[in-house]
């Protein structure tokens, strides 16, 4: 097993079950992503560069969807939070997957694609 399924599957429920899900509707709106394990939590590449990644914080009820890039994209998402004062990471905090808005998360994912696409960096402030 590789380092992300290690990780992903040895999450307590519910957050396995969110981070499985999360991973698959990301390859399906970007099947070209690609996956790397750093900083001990798996992140998404687009255009080589960090683009996503997954989390649960300590302390926390919740798996932490991260855009590394999502300071760019708040305006236009209201779920995308400024969770602990970043600077330019915003995240979508997600408790259960009862409410989860795919066909919103899809967009949202394919428009930080664009703004990867379109920047040299993927960490500018």
């Amino acid at each position: 097993m590789n380092p992300i399924d290690e990780y992903l599957y040895s999450q307590k429920e519910p957050y396995q079950s969110i981070m499985l899900y999360v991973r698959s509707v990301i390859h399906k709106a970007l099947p070209e992503v690609e996956e790397k394990f750093s900083y001990k939590i798996p992140f998404f590449m687009h255009c080589k560069k960090p683009m996503i990644y997954l989390n649960v914080l300590k302390g926390t009820n919740f798996v932490d969807i991260a855009f590394v890039q999502g300071i760019l994209l708040e305006e236009k998402y209201t779920d995308l939070k400024n969770y602990n004062k970043r600077k330019q990471v915003r995240s979508i905090q997600v408790k259960s997957l009862e409410n989860f808005n795919e066909p919103m998360f899809i967009q949202l994912v394919k428009d930080a694609a664009i703004f990867m696409e379109n920047t040299d960096k993927a960490w500018f402030v």
